[in-house]
């Protein structure tokens, strides 16, 4: 896994054809930030926002999506109130339909207190980020939601490494079925995962069908320490452009 440079944003955001951006934002925002997210929020998102039972959930919920919007704003030219969102059964936002000619694709992972957006055009595009927890009994999740080729991945490793193999496998299956739009619901035994010369992570079969699989790309990164990442992506590869969230609200309006 390799860990990214991260570079501060252009005031002229552009988002080439042949790019993916992957933005790193910290969602532990002062109370001030937080308020002038809300308020671009829509009235369906603040009233999820005071669904959570705990506080940070919350805020970190108003951070996420608020962020999202402005980050949305910069790409479409617009101000992050105007950004309408539909979802599909699984709860996994895109542009509503007023935007149909738009072919702007983007998914949104957080753990902790941090976050990763990912943007491209014209293709499907899922990411997931997972937190290096002690407590998780990884090789039983593993046994249970792993294919045998992927647990001679853990097992062939050193023991000190077989956590974050894990978190390797374990992303980029949900990066792409967030892609794909089904989440943990889809089945993660639907794709299998393997490690080619490099000893990089690709998708190698899609329900046993390697044909499925070889038009996607996998970029499996670290993002922060103790942090593990993976984006997914239907086509064949892009460039990865990593960009700093700067958390300056007014930086971001139009």
């Amino acid at each position: 896994m390799r860990s990214l440079v991260w570079q501060n944003p252009s005031l002229n955001l552009v988002l080439p054809y042949d790019e993916i951006h992957v933005w790193r934002a910290s969602l532990d925002l002062a109370p001030q930030s937080l308020e002038e997210l809300e308020t671009v929020l829509s009235e369906d998102e603040k009233l999820r926002a005071n669904r959570f039972r705990f506080a940070k959930h919350r805020r970190r919920f108003i951070a996420a999506r608020g962020i999202l919007r402005q980050l949305l704003a910069r790409y479409l030219q617009i101000s992050p109130e105007e950004i309408n969102f539909t979802y599909n059964p699984q709860g996994k936002p895109q542009l509503a339909s007023s935007f149909k000619n738009i072919d702007l694709q983007f998914n949104i992972s957080h753990s902790e207190d941090l976050a990763l957006y990912s943007f491209n055009y014209g293709q499907q595009i899922g990411i997931d980020l997972e937190y290096l927890r002690e407590n998780v009994d990884y090789e039983n999740i593993a046994k249970r939601f792993f294919c045998d080729s992927e647990l001679e991945l853990i097992t062939n490793c050193i023991p000190e490494q077989r956590q974050q193999r894990f978190y390797q496998l374990w992303t980029a299956k949900e990066a792409y079925l967030k892609a794909i739009g089904k989440g943990l619901g889809g089945g993660l035994q639907t794709s299998e995962i393997k490690l080619n010369q490099e000893d990089n992570i690709y998708l190698h079969s899609i329900e046993n069908k390697q044909e499925t699989a070889k038009d996607w790309s996998l970029y499996n990164f670290i993002p922060q320490t103790n942090f593990v990442a993976t984006i997914a992506l239907s086509a064949k590869k892009k460039k990865l452009t990593p960009i700093n969230y700067i958390s300056q609200h007014k930086f971001f309006l139009i």
